[in-house]
């Protein structure tokens, strides 16, 4: 029997765990599967705001590939150039071609760090901070605990953005890091959003405004960062409404650079016009051709681009590719469920679950729109672990994903 070919292009949260569910099937032997990934570290990004609270060294979040990728996947250490979907074909910048009869999208979101005029050069200096990248998330801590005086500042850019949580996460530990320290006082903290509102779900919104309203935290809606002035610790920011713009002074200046889809995907004709990949919100086929499918932050998915929803995502993919390889109707449908735990303080936390509806979708028997322990302690040491060992391993554990899912594996 002719084995299937199945390409992952990604390496990610989406990409390992796909390759790795697909060698838990029982029909693993007949599949032949291929991960395209140029990198050899792998990443724990959500883990990233606690190490620029200081809570972790980053060291604890990176992991060599070759440790990670199944016995039975053929790793290809490098990066696709072309998707070539009408010729069932990946095009790799080496000048290889690779051949596929079923493709998985997971590349993932770009960091846009040059959009932001200034910057370059600057990261890590100049009271200039970022949790987004391994190579700069070490310099947020080393700006927390030496911040004695003046302007904290935290921004937030227009999405998309992965983690949308993340950028008041590393805040709100800032603010408490300045209080237990005794100098906040003198120490004033700004948020600049260039969304809306605080958080897109009412329930958890109003929580947060809450929050900042209590601990004196200055948040401005609709102001996006487009420069900054190291030396001088200026940050110019552009009202995302009426297109004026304002220059603040700032001490220390966390940073969430503007995202987008890589250009090798957005370039290509599996993209909608927002440049991700377009998929069916319910099933993740693609709408244009049947053997391409797409998971995690680089889908067209309506949802929060997180690790949870990568999760929910995973087995709803798998399911509907073992259909289509066997050309049978498609059952399987994703809600849109995501999760943001929003860590409001050391031991603190608000673990938001929603749908595309932005209906709260609650695990837990109590009210998760308050700040709770339990499950600071849950994001802190329980989630790393069920990262490692359950996600990006493909176990099949009951508690990590529902019920109705398990058949696929």
């Amino acid at each position: 029997m002719k084995k299937t070919r199945i390409a992952v292009v990604g390496g990610g949260t989406g990409g390992m765990a796909v390759v790795s569910a697909l060698r838990q099937l029982p029909i693993r032997d007949n599949l032949e599967v291929t991960l395209v990934e140029p990198s050899d570290s792998h990443f724990y990004q959500p883990q990233w705001t606690m190490v620029g609270g200081g809570l972790f060294p980053r060291e604890v979040t990176r992991r060599p590939m070759a440790e990670l990728v199944p016995r039975g996947v053929q790793w290809v250490r490098e990066a696709c150039a072309e998707f070539l979907p009408a010729d069932n074909q990946l095009l790799l910048a080496d000048g290889r071609r690779i051949d596929y009869d079923h493709l998985i999208v997971a590349t993932g979101l770009k960091l846009d760090w040059h959009k932001i005029a200034g910057l370059e050069g600057n990261l890590g200096k100049h009271g200039l901070c970022s949790n987004y990248s391994y190579d700069s998330v070490a310099s947020t801590w080393e700006n927390i605990r030496g911040l004695t005086s003046g302007v904290a500042m935290f921004t937030f850019p227009p999405p998309p953005i992965k983690c949308a949580g993340a950028p008041q996460k590393i805040m709100y530990l800032a603010e408490d890091h300045f209080r237990r320290s005794g100098v906040r006082d003198r120490i004033s903290v700004a948020y600049r959003c260039a969304a809306d509102t605080i958080f897109a779900v009412k329930k958890y919104a109003a929580v947060l405004t809450d929050i900042c309203t209590q601990r004196g935290i200055d948040a401005q809606f609709a102001w996006k960062l487009v420069a900054v002035d190291g030396p001088a610790r200026e940050a110019t920011f552009e009202h995302t409404k009426n297109g004026e713009r304002r220059t603040e002074k700032y001490d220390m200046l966390h940073i969430t650079p503007p995202m987008s889809a890589p250009s090798v995907v957005s370039s290509s004709p599996l993209a909608n016009e927002a440049g991700f990949v377009e998929v069916d919100k319910f099933t993740l086929q693609h709408v244009r051709f049947p053997n391409v499918f797409s998971i995690g932050d680089s889908s067209s998915l309506p949802t929060s681009k997180t690790a949870a929803a990568v999760r929910a995502q995973l087995p709803v993919l798998v399911q509907n590719l073992v259909a289509t390889m066997g050309g049978r109707p498609l059952s399987e449908r994703y809600d849109g469920y995501t999760s943001c735990p929003l860590v409001t303080g050391y031991g603190r936390l608000v673990l938001a679950e929603f749908d595309y509806d932005l209906n709260p979708q609650e695990t837990f028997p109590f009210d998760q729109g308050k700040e709770r322990l339990s499950m600071y302690l849950l994001k802190k040491h329980v989630l790393p672990y069920i990262y490692w060992k359950g996600l990006i391993a493909g176990r099949k554990w009951p508690w990590l994903m529902p019920e109705s899912h398990l058949k696929a594996f």
